[in-house]
């Protein structure tokens, strides 16, 4: 750092100060912000007095400040700023390739887009290039010898191009020209050289004044002899010196991550801290231990290890659900219950992750032919077998040619009487039925085990999820928030890196802190243990902690793989369908009447009907046979004499006639007058 031994500006000791040289230890010299040395920023109390030390522990970049240099006028921008800007060449200028390859804007990426000329005439080797030639830098190379050379390509007048390489050792006067390229803020901050540049605005909206960029840092240090960490801008108006080498012996408290505590070694614990910044706006945990983390409060560190944890919830639809972080050393015993589904993707879905599975139909479901949903029963037992795609090519158009189905096997349950042959084929109790994916039907697990389990021989025994209910609880706890529960499911075993801690006035009841969804900073004190020395308390882990449904689902945001969603149901055929059958069908009747009988044709809403039912079966087949119909000779000769009577055609938007009869349930052969009339009118028109 450039005159690191004297007085500087806070805003120029940060600028120049190197990250990896941190922590630092500044004094302040003089300086007063806001007409006082006490101040509020970003919810810290910050206090720099003259003589007080610093310990600067990290910085990052807050915010642009921007000075307009024709009138000294300064405003901030935020560094996620979306305009663009460009460079304002410099005036004076470069005496070698050397020097001005070394004072690029930025390193590779003004290859290609950095542009200069030369005032006086370049001749290399037997090229010369004429005095005022732009010329683009594309790459700086190496010779046999080791010698540099920059790799040029030259602009002429007709826009020709031609690569030329100039050593670096050539001297000259180099301009740079204007370059149009734009650079965001964020780029400009983060080169070295580009921050000591100016810019102009690509798109100016009041003026086109060159600007300098300064950043301003939000710092983090460490006051001494105060245990809160503080938080400042670089820009305030103070002035400090470095005295890192002369205050190596001072004892700055040290702010502590829980990370970083969980790096500590074995040998470090148990100790007490202090809690520096709380985790105040923390949504994840709703248990007792969590509202006494607050600022300034102490702690019982025991230590750390990684906690096997099993995240639980209530069912859904009974009442508020509850939600919880259950350690495997849960010492409550624990019997199965059986899961209930609404669906058979949901009896899929726990197949796929528990075979074997066994259900019972508890809701009767109806069949669907064209779904090829099969009926089902209450009280039926299925055992899955298997998945498998249904081939549905011979179905009618619009239907998928495939939908994934669960093929289950039908049990019968066996008779107590034992009167059936001995040799029965056992496949003639048992059928094997498919249901489809997106079938919305109800069933429950049929389970035979009643054996009491602990949480540790579920999670090594059985796949989750599953859904338990605690039948003794954990005797080690003084409320087990888990006992009254009608039914619990255990949705996920995770691993956690914790650290195990207690509060000082009942150090022996220990919780676990999870270093993921804790943010907190913690700092090792010197106070004694809250227990007689060389007489370590037997501790008492708290197995149960209740989580808020926030952290419910962003942990599931973190570790679940998207799911495809349950299938659909196919579609059925829909009403513009029926219509078009309909028409094609009324057509093809209109053309056969004509041909031959057109007395036959009838009005569209007798053929409607004639279309919803299913037609007659043939007469040798059935019981009751009509009486035979009298011959329509007569009847169309009669209306052959009449047509030469007949009255001009009617106009087309009179409404039809809307009376209807049901010609199958008639007690006569004879047709009524009007319906011949109706039909005659009809001929006409062809």
């Amino acid at each position: 750092m450039e005159d690191s031994a004297g007085v500087l500006a806070l805003q120029d000791y940060i600028k120049n100060v190197d990250p990896s040289s941190l922590p630092r230890i500044l004094q302040v010299c003089s300086g007063v912000y806001f007409q006082g040395s006490v101040y509020e920023i970003s919810g810290s109390e910050v206090c720099l007095s003259t003589g007080d030390l610093v310990k600067v522990t990290s910085f990052e970049i807050l915010s642009v400040s921007c000075e307009d240099i024709s009138n000294n006028t300064t405003f901030e921008l935020p560094l996620d700023h979306s305009g663009l800007f460009t460079l304002v060449p410099e005036d004076l200028p470069y005496s070698t390739i050397e020097e001005m390859v070394g004072l690029l804007p930025v390193g590779v990426d003004a290859l290609g887009s950095f542009i200069f000329f030369s005032n006086n005439e370049l001749t290399i080797e037997n090229l010369t290039v004429p005095a005022g030639t732009k010329m683009t830098l594309l790459s700086v190379d190496l010779n046999k010898d080791g010698e540099s050379f920059a790799r040029c390509r030259l602009t002429g007048q007709q826009e020709a191009s031609a690569e030329v390489y100039i050593p670096f050792s050539y001297h000259g006067d180099f301009y740079e020209c204007q370059n149009d390229r734009g650079y965001s803020l964020h780029e400009i901050m983060s080169s070295a050289r580009l921050c000591r540049r100016r810019f102009y605005r690509t798109k100016p909206k009041k003026c086109g004044n060159p600007l300098i960029f300064s950043p301003i840092y939000q710092i983090q240090g460490i006051m001494h002899l105060r245990k809160n960490i503080v938080k400042f801008p670089s820009s305030l108006e103070v002035d400090v010196i470095d005295v890192t080498e002369q205050c190596k012996h001072l004892t700055f408290v040290t702010p502590l991550s829980l990370a970083e505590v969980a790096a500590q070694p074995k040998e470090a614990f148990p100790t007490m801290a202090e809690i520096l910044e709380g985790p105040e706006a923390n949504p994840y945990f709703c248990c007792s231990w969590f509202k006494e983390l607050q600022k300034c409060k102490n702690l019982v560190l025991h230590g750390c290890n990684k906690t096997c944890m099993v995240l639980a919830c209530t069912p859904k639809g009974r009442k508020t659900q509850q939600y919880f972080l259950l350690s495997q050393d849960y010492g409550g015993q624990i019997r199965r219950r059986a899961r209930e589904f609404s669906s058979v993707y949901e009896v899929y879905v726990a197949f796929s992750s528990s075979p074997g599975l066994r259900v019972s139909v508890t809701r009767h479901c109806e069949a669907v032919e064209e779904e090829g949903v099969p009926a089902l029963s209450v009280g039926e037992q299925l055992e899955v077998l298997r998945v498998q795609t249904a081939n549905r090519s011979g179905r009618e158009l619009g239907d998928p040619q495939g939908v994934d189905g669960l093929i289950c096997k039908r049990i019968e349950d066996e008779d107590e009487d034992e009167d059936d042959d001995e040799d029965e084929d056992e496949s003639e109790r048992e059928s094997e039925v498919c249901l489809p994916l997106f079938t919305l039907a109800n069933f429950v697990e049929k389970l035979s085990d009643k054996k009491k389990y602990s949480l540790a021989e579920l999670c090594k025994n059985f796949s989750f999820p599953l859904d338990v209910k605690v039948v003794n609880h954990d005797k080690t706890l003084d409320k087990d928030p888990l006992a009254g529960l009608a039914a619990l499911r255990l949705e996920e075993s995770l691993e956690e890196t914790t650290v195990l801690a207690s509060l000082p006035d009942t150090p022996e009841q220990c919780f676990e802190l999870p270093l993921r969804w804790l943010q907190m900073s913690l700092s090792f004190v010197l106070d004694p243990l809250p227990w007689p020395e060389s007489k370590n308390p037997k501790v008492h882990l708290q197995t149960v902690t209740e989580v808020t449904e926030y952290f419910y689902h962003e942990y599931h945001k973190l570790t679940t793989k998207p799911m495809a969603p349950p299938p659909r149901p196919p579609k059925r055929k829909s009403l513009s369908l029926q219509s078009q059958k309909g028409c094609v069908t009324h057509k093809d009747a209109t053309l056969q009447v004509k041909s031959s009988h057109p007395i036959a044709k009838v009005d569209s809403s007798s053929l409607d009907q004639t279309k919803r039912r299913p037609p007659p079966p043939p007469p040798n087949e059935t019981e009751d046979v009509p009486p035979p119909l009298v011959p329509r000779k007569s009847v169309s000769e009669s209306l052959a004499i009449l047509n030469t009577y007949v009255l001009s055609p009617r106009k087309p938007n009179e409404k039809p006639h809307k009376s209807e009869r049901k010609s199958s349930d008639s007690d006569h052969d004879y047709e009524p007058v009007e319906d011949m009339l109706n039909a005659f009118d009809h001929i006409m028109f062809y």
